[in-house]
C-alpha cells in the first residue's frame, strides 16, 4: 500500500516546480544546450518526461493502448522547442489533469492488469504505477541536474526530505 499518494504525487509536481524555477534564472541557452548525457539536451529530458507522464497517466486512466500510443507522437511534437516557461506551462496542464485523476479514484491501491508492448501481460496497483511516476521523474531530474553541472551552472535540491521541510508545519 502507497502511504499518502497525493502527498507522493504533490513532491513530484514540486520538484518539478523547483527545478523549471531554477531554469528561469539561468541563461535560456542552458535549456537547450547540447550536452552528452542521457537525452542531448535538458529540454529534451523535459519533453521525455512530459510524453511519459501523459502515457503512466492515460495507463492509470484505463485507457486502451492502441489510443494511448496513437497520441504518443502528438505529445512529443508538443514538447518540442519549447521555452522553459512554455514547457512549464505544459507541465502545469498535465499536472491539472493528473490531479483530476487522482480526485476520482478513491481507491488508490487498486488492482490493475497491465499490457505492456515488450514485456507482455502484468498484475499491479494503481499505486506501483503512480510511485513509477513519482520515481521516473526523480531520475530525469538528476540527469538534468549533471546536464546542468556540465554546462558550469549548479543544480537544485529536489529532494523529498526538502520537500517535506518546505511544506507548512499544518501540512507535514
Amino acid at each position: 500500500m502507497l502511504q499518502k499518494p497525493h502527498q507522493l504525487y504533490e513532491y513530484h509536481v514540486w520538484a518539478n516546480d523547483q527545478l523549471f524555477a531554477h531554469l528561469e534564472q539561468l541563461p535560456k541557452e542552458a535549456f537547450h544546450a547540447e550536452v552528452t548525457s542521457v537525452f542531448p539536451s535538458v529540454s529534451q529530458t523535459f519533453g521525455h518526461m512530459y510524453v511519459f507522464e501523459q502515457l503512466y497517466m492515460s495507463v492509470l486512466a484505463e485507457v486502451p493502448n492502441e489510443d494511448i500510443f496513437s497520441k504518443i507522437p502528438g505529445w512529443r511534437e508538443e514538447s518540442l522547442g519549447l521555452t522553459v516557461d512554455q514547457m512549464r506551462g505544459l507541465f502545469a496542464g498535465g499536472t491539472e489533469q493528473f490531479r483530476d485523476l487522482l480526485r476520482r479514484t478513491p481507491d488508490t491501491d487498486k488492482a490493475m492488469t497491465i499490457e505492456h508492448p515488450s514485456y507482455g501481460r502484468f498484475d499491479t496497483y494503481f499505486s506501483d504505477i503512480l510511485r513509477h511516476v513519482v520515481n521516473h521523474g526523480t531520475y530525469h531530474r538528476g540527469n538534468v541536474t549533471a546536464m546542468l553541472r556540465q554546462q558550469g551552472y549548479a543544480g537544485v535540491p529536489t529532494d523529498y526530505l526538502f520537500y517535506l521541510m518546505d511544506r507548512p508545519k499544518g501540512e507535514r
